[in-house]
């Protein structure tokens, strides 16, 4: 007999145990590209500001800085104008200082332009391409040759187009202020290479001044020194010192740890490391910082043709304003051949610094070094004695070419011919309008129409997410800055350019770098045309563009697209082709595509390197439409023109720190996220 069953009672109900987070959804499935994003606060704030800004815009339709908090700037800038104009013959600061230092610019600039004067248009040429020879390697072998030949070719064209007189003068003008440049940013890049404390110091003087557009530069020194060369050479030494600086501190302080360990084992004093091991081990660095230097002398001795600092800029800026292309255009290729010289013959320089050889037992070998330019500086007094007596100071007139007509023609044929009416694509002129309605227009409207508070949240959220709190204050400041000074829809109108320029240059540049990483052949066909690029002046951008687009803001920002165009495309291919390879070959042996490859692993690890790209993009993409207000982009950059060109310091001095404080803004909120967590 069995015992009776019994009925067990159900187990009471309890609450299920929370789970702790996977970051999986309930299915075991990682969650999707949208829940990421949502799941993180910078982007959730990011979008939630933009929700606002939208939403306020389209309700209110009003975005106007409030008049009641606005300053007058213009009243004191003025004041301080004629405080400075009645002083500048009296006041201890000018006579015992300042005065000093206009004085001995334009005597400099004069000497060297005397010297050339004095060489003759066959000197200048015969010493310009033995110094090329010499930088190259002083030898018969093909870099030598071929930088000498492109310091030849590159006088004799510009003698050509009968370019010779304002050539010298900018030749002048660069020596002088490449000397001084040099200089200055050796003494501060030893000051930063040395010492923690000036380093500190000196960084984020260096990365405001870098930020800040070029005709920035030009309004302080023209208030203090007036319209000449001492306020273009000041500038232009202020301007191009600080890579100088920076690549001289890199250098000194990546020099070899074993190197440096040896020296001080051998008891050598701080003087004699820096001398013996430091320098050396940094020449490198210091010549390329030299090569920029020169790089952005030009630039800025062409731009501050403005304010009277002659030459070559001179020559484009009067043909800009007449709008006579062909001249223009002239001017420009002499500028370009001045540039690929100076570019050609400082690389020379660089390259010979990275060779080994062990010197030679030749003439030329014995030369080479010291005793080969103590003889070109000889040579060159020599010709500066008797060059004047035995040839022609400028190039004969008999032998240059007249191209500007033909060049004028050609231009008015195209705007006729391809500027509008062409079938099926318009013409350029066309596609202008059609861009300034589609796109400038109504993103200027979009930006005048968010409320000022909306566009200073959206800048916090954009600053706090990308970089840190310190970015997004830095940029609520700027902007709050713009906003005081009554500048409010004049700035967003130069901002609504700056995007648009920057969305263009991004996606070209994310496009060709890619292109440039992962193909070999364009990367070849790439590189010349980079390197070409990279050291054409600013100036020279806007004659291309203003006969293919005509007058407007569109020719603005063509220019400066093509001008921010190669630092994003070079950055971006460094940054896609550095990522890690055994990542990439595990995508590979997973069987992932070439698509796959890119979108899901170089990609998503070259972010650093694309955040990169987009900060030197929209820094450049700023500096160029600034400049562009010269050819009908308006906004903040022609009240800089304006200011400049008729001296009204107090219109171009506020319209200058304001751009100052859009550059501010647009660097503090591109910033990459590694950089703010680096700082923290």
């Amino acid at each position: 007999m069995s015992a009776p069953a019994v009925e067990r009672p159900d187990p009471p109900k309890t609450a299920p145990t929370p789970k702790p987070p996977t970051g999986r959804d309930e299915n075991g499935s990682p969650p999707g590209g949208a829940a990421r994003l949502l799941g993180n606060p910078r982007f959730t704030a990011v979008a939630a500001a933009l929700l606002v800004a939208v939403l306020s815009a389209l309700v209110l339709g009003e975005g106007t800085w409030p008049k009641a908090w606005t300053f007058d700037v213009e009243a004191p800038l003025r004041d301080v104008d004629s405080w400075l104009v009645d002083k500048r013959d009296s006041h201890w600061v000018f006579v015992y200082f300042l005065l000093h230092i206009s004085n001995n610019a334009t005597a400099a600039v004069d000497a060297i332009e005397s010297l050339l004067l004095s060489l003759g248009w066959i000197g200048v040429t015969g010493v310009g391409t033995l110094a090329a020879w010499a930088a190259g390697g002083a030898d018969l072998g093909r870099r030598s040759l071929k930088t000498a030949g492109t310091a030849l070719g590159a006088f004799a064209v510009c003698g050509v187009l009968d370019m010779w007189e304002p050539t010298m003068e900018t030749l002048a003008l660069m020596t002088v202020c490449v000397f001084a440049a040099a200089v200055l940013g050796v003494f501060l890049g030893l000051a930063a290479g040395l010492s923690d404390r000036c380093e500190r110091m000196l960084r984020p003087v260096f990365d405001t001044m870098q930020v800040m557009p070029a005709f920035a530069y030009l309004i302080p020194f023209l208030l203090i020194f007036g319209i000449g060369v001492p306020s273009a050479a000041v500038a232009t030494v202020i301007y191009a010192a600080p890579p100088m600086a920076r690549l001289t501190s890199l250098g000194l302080r990546g020099a070899d740890p074993a190197a440096m360990e040896a020296s001080a084992s051998l008891g050598a004093s701080p003087w004699q490391r820096l001398r013996t091991a430091r320098l050396p081990l940094a020449r490198k660095e210091m010549m390329l910082g030299l090569n920029q230097a020169i790089m952005m002398c030009l630039s800025m001795v062409v731009l501050a043709s403005l304010i009277g600092s002659g030459g070559l800029g001179n020559e484009i800026y009067q043909a800009l304003a007449s709008l006579a292309m062909g001249d223009a255009l002239v001017a420009g290729i002499a500028v370009v051949l001045l540039a690929v010289l100076l570019d050609r013959t400082t690389a020379a320089a660089g390259e010979r610094i990275d060779e080994d050889a062990a010197p030679g037992s030749g003439w030329a070998d014995r030369l080479r070094g010291g005793p080969l330019w103590a003889a070109l500086a000889v040579l060159t007094a020599v010709l500066a004695t008797v060059g004047a007596r035995l040839w022609e100071r400028e190039w004969p007139q008999a032998w240059t070419v007249d191209i500007a007509d033909p060049l004028q023609t050609a231009t008015e044929w195209f705007t006729a011919h391809a500027g509008s009416g062409v079938p099926l694509i318009g013409g350029t002129l066309t596609w202008s309008d059609a861009f300034t309605n589609v796109v400038l227009n109504p993103l200027r409207d979009g930006l005048l129409a968010t409320p000022w508070w909306a566009v200073l949240l959206l800048a916090a959220a954009l600053g706090w997410a990308v970089a840190s709190w310190r970015a997004a204050l830095s940029g609520v400041l700027a902007l709050g800055l713009i906003g005081v000074m009554g500048l409010w829809n004049r700035s967003l109108d130069t901002l609504s350019q700056v995007l648009a320029g920057l969305a263009i240059t991004l996606l070209f540049g994310f496009l060709l770098g890619v292109l440039t990483a992962r193909v070999g052949r364009v990367e070849r066909m790439l590189r010349p045309v980079l390197d070409t690029m990279q050291t054409m002046p600013q100036f020279v951008y806007l004659i291309p563009v203003l006969a293919l687009f005509g007058l407007g803001r569109t020719a603005g920002i063509a220019a400066a697209v093509v001008y921010a165009l190669p630092a994003v495309v070079r950055i971006t291919a460094q940054g896609v082709a550095k990522v890690d390879p055994a990542a990439l070959e595990a995508a590979r042996s997973l069987g992932a595509t070439g698509r796959q490859q890119l979108f899901g692993v170089q990609l998503p690890l070259a972010r650093r390197a694309l955040l990169v790209a987009t900060n030197q993009g929209v820094v450049l993409v700023l500096s160029m439409v600034v400049i562009g207000g010269m050819v009908g982009g308006g906004a903040l950059g022609i009240d800089v023109v304006t200011g400049l060109a008729k001296s009204n310091l107090a219109l171009g001095m506020s319209a200058g720190i304001a751009i100052v404080c859009l550059g501010v803004l647009l660097d503090r909120v591109t910033q990459p996220v590694e950089r703010a967590r680096g700082r923290r």
